[in-house]
């Protein structure tokens, strides 16, 4: 069969063929700088679509080719798309040729019914309100490169400077320009604390004003407040009021839990098993009543299951990175922050293959195109969960990056990921990302007006700017403790406050540059002063990317503060300053920060949360040791610990959030079944000097002892658990009670 594609043509007859031409020939024009001819007739070399009414559904598609014609059938615009889209992904464009390089012959059948993601244009993400209806009609042709078939909007935001439309006027422009595609158009709707009747009023005039209308989504929580039974009664009373405009539109509510409504899940459970007819389905996100096995196992078989998988979050969501264990380093978490550029493709792949079993399919929660890998490797695997994912990663290349070889495109989306792995201290392999993507750019020139690349690249400067600092103020910070050690304080803190070397400085300065091509080119907002972001959490990694990664800024607080302290006291303060993280040989500290809860020798119960601290400004700003970063927010902790000596006592003290529950009577420790504490939060011994000199604010300990008849031949299992509201705690010490 024929590879060489050059100097092709389209042939199309009817209308939806001729749409589908045009748009076709607007790609390869695109790519080629030449737009090839629309005729009625095959030429000797062409590509031909074929609208058929054969097939299922409007998702299935074929693609056939003798010699050098190609035929795509599909029954309508949609698949027509899907169809041309395969053949963009397949092939490579150099000096204006076009070539072939993987057979694309066969018939094409999605896995799951509802392949989608959010692109909601409200005032807090950090891409899309800064958006054209133009820019919306390009990323809709993106997303259904992979095979998504249905967006979802948001109505009545608030609008910001940055808008160039009323949002609820975008959101109705938006309907009917996805309507041009066939794309399915999905709302997300929050309850609202309006009286039923006017809350039903106000949607259904919305409803009137969309030309095309198929889900819609009120959140049973995050956001929501209703107890379970009446927001079912809500959503039951707007779905008569939908149905009786989109008569083929669905009610997917999602089973998502208010934090204040306790047993929500259960009642919602008894309400669906009912079975309202005005309910079609159920969707499952972040802030779940459920685990997706059990919700499934629970709900009515009469209901299906869309997953609302948060692709676009990294830290205090449903997916931190390195999910299973949350175990990002803080020097990168508090950098790069909650909403970076975060391409994880083989994280998510893993997370698509624990799920796929329950659900019918997903509408990703997206803030912007920080997680554009993410949506097109999801929706590429809703599509075809056993297409291999470096397959995806080429096909990404060759869509997006034709400028440049799609294998180095691939590699350089892998080797992102695994920037990410450990502590960039130990990952020399960020310095080579960063110069894979340098070359690419230096081949490939015309990368640098493509806003992809620009990503990958900005992020790749991030990594290696955090990896260059971490490891000239680790530096700074050993020399300075050996100074501590022997009392030379003015030294230690002038080596403390040395300036960065030039390749740092440099490098920030190149990460500015950029942001600068980023907002140009597709609207980034990447800092609040200069490119409108609404706030340091939402993709503003400029206004995280200097926050403290050791504990640098930490020991020059501490310092500041020893000048406060009578001359007798500041000796003793050094020294616990120097030993506060160190304990005997037969003792134990753990930091959930320094260590990660793979050093605990116990998996922890699912659903556990991990409220990271270090990209709050507010927070991280020299106040707080790096050992106090991860706040372990779970109804239970469970640590094996080790190494003591029997027949001795110790004591356990653990750092705890300041933050109680008056109600709490339980709060329980145990130490291998023994009972070392059930009472109030914290019980324990106070230590107010050691939380006063050496934890950060709104965080105290608490000191138990631990008898040595609790250890078993010096060992021990820690439970640390609370069942109404949970623990929240950073780090702990074990050491002996006569010490």
């Amino acid at each position: 069969m024929s590879r060489d594609f050059t100097g092709l043509s389209i042939c199309a007859v009817s209308d939806v063929e001729r749409f589908a031409a045009r748009l076709l020939q607007q790609e390869l024009e695109i790519r080629t700088g030449t737009a090839p001819a629309i005729l009625s007739s095959p030429s000797k070399r062409c590509i031909r679509f074929v609208q058929s009414d054969a097939f299922a559904n409007k998702d299935c598609f074929t693609i056939e080719q003798i010699s050098e014609q190609i035929t795509i059938c599909g029954k309508g615009i949609r698949a027509l798309i899907y169809g041309y889209s395969m053949f963009l992904r397949k092939t490579e464009y150099q000096n204006g040729s076009v070539t072939l390089v993987e057979p694309i012959c066969g018939t094409y059948s999605p896995d799951k019914t509802i392949r989608g993601h959010q692109l909601g244009y409200r005032n807090i993400n950090n891409t899309y309100d800064a958006w054209s209806l133009d820019d919306y009609r390009r990323y809709y042709l993106d997303l259904m490169a992979f095979g998504c078939n249905i967006v979802e909007h948001i109505p009545h935001g608030e609008k910001n400077d940055l808008m160039r439309y009323d949002p609820d006027d975008l959101c109705v422009q938006a309907a009917a320009l996805a309507d041009t595609f066939d794309l399915n158009v999905s709302l997300w709707y929050p309850n609202d604390d309006l009286p039923l009747e006017e809350s039903v009023t106000l949607r259904e005039s919305f409803f009137k004003k969309c030309p095309r209308l198929n889900v819609v989504f009120p959140p049973g929580g995050d956001p929501g407040h209703y107890p379970a039974d009446e927001f079912t009664d809500r959503v039951k009373a707007i779905s008569k009021a939908l149905k009786a405009v989109h008569p083929n539109a669905e009610m997917w509510p999602s089973a998502q839990a208010p934090h204040s409504v306790p047993n929500w899940g259960d009642v919602f459970i008894k309400e669906m098993e009912k079975l309202p007819q005005e309910i079609d389905g159920v969707i499952t996100g972040p802030n779940r009543a459920f685990p997706l096995d059990v919700l499934r196992s629970k709900l009515p078989k009469k209901y299906p299951i869309r997953l609302y998988p948060d692709l676009t979050h990294n830290v205090r969501c449903e997916y931190p990175v390195h999910a299973l264990q949350d175990d990002w380093h803080y020097a990168l978490a508090s950098t790069l922050s909650r909403e970076c550029i975060n391409p994880r493709p083989r994280e998510f792949r893993l997370i698509h293959r624990l799920t796929r079993p329950y659900v019918v399919g997903s509408v990703s929660y997206s803030e912007g195109v920080n997680d554009d890998v993410n949506k097109m490797v999801w929706s590429d695997m809703d599509f075809d969960p056993n297409r291999d994912l470096r397959t995806t990663l080429l096909d990404y290349a060759r869509m997006f990056l034709w400028q440049a070889p799609a294998e180095k495109i691939a590699d350089a989306i892998l080797a992102l990921e695994a920037n990410w792995i450990g502590d960039p201290a130990e990952n020399p392999h960020i310095e080579s990302t960063l110069c894979m993507l340098d070359g690419l750019l230096t081949d490939c020139p015309a990368l640098a007006e493509n806003w992809r690349f620009c990503q990958l690249l900005f992020r790749a400067c991030c990594d290696a700017y955090v990896r260059r600092r971490r490891l000239f103020d680790l530096d700074l910070l050993a020399k300075a403790r050996q100074m501590l050690e022997e009392n030379r304080v003015d030294q230690a803190e002038a080596v403390l406050q040395s300036s960065y070397p030039e390749d740092i400085q440099v490098l920030r300065i190149r990460l500015f540059s950029l942001a600068e091509k980023l907002f140009q080119l597709i609207g980034m907002q990447l800092d609040v002063a200069h490119f409108g972001a609404s706030g340091w959490e939402r993709g503003a990694t400029l206004d995280t990317i200097d926050l403290p990664l050791t504990d640098k800024e930490f020991y020059l607080n501490r310092l500041s503060f020893l000048r406060t302290l009578d001359e007798s006291e500041r000796q003793p303060f050094l020294r616990g300053l120097l030993e506060r993280d160190r304990v005997p040989k037969d003792g134990f500290w753990f930091s959930f920060a320094e260590h990660g809860l793979d050093a605990t020798g116990e998996s922890q119960t699912p659903d556990f949360y991990m409220d990271f601290q270090g990209d709050r400004p507010n927070v991280n700003n020299g106040s707080i040791p790096m050992s106090q970063l991860k706040l372990f927010d779970h109804f239970s902790f469970r640590c094996k610990v080790g190494g003591f000596v029997p027949g001795k006592d110790y004591k356990l003290r653990v750092s705890y959030s300041s933050r109680k529950t008056p109600s709490v009577t339980a709060h329980r420790i145990t130490l291998n079944g023994h009972v070392i504490w059930c009472g109030a939060q914290y019980g324990g011994e106070k230590d107010e000097r050691f939380d006063r000199f050496y934890l950060a604010p709104n965080t105290e300990t608490a000191t138990y002892l631990l008898p040595a008849s609790c250890f078993e031949n010096g060992c021990g299992e820690l439970v640390i658990e609370e069942s109404t509201v949970g623990v929240m705690l950073s780090e702990f010490w074990i050491f002996p009670a006569e010490g």
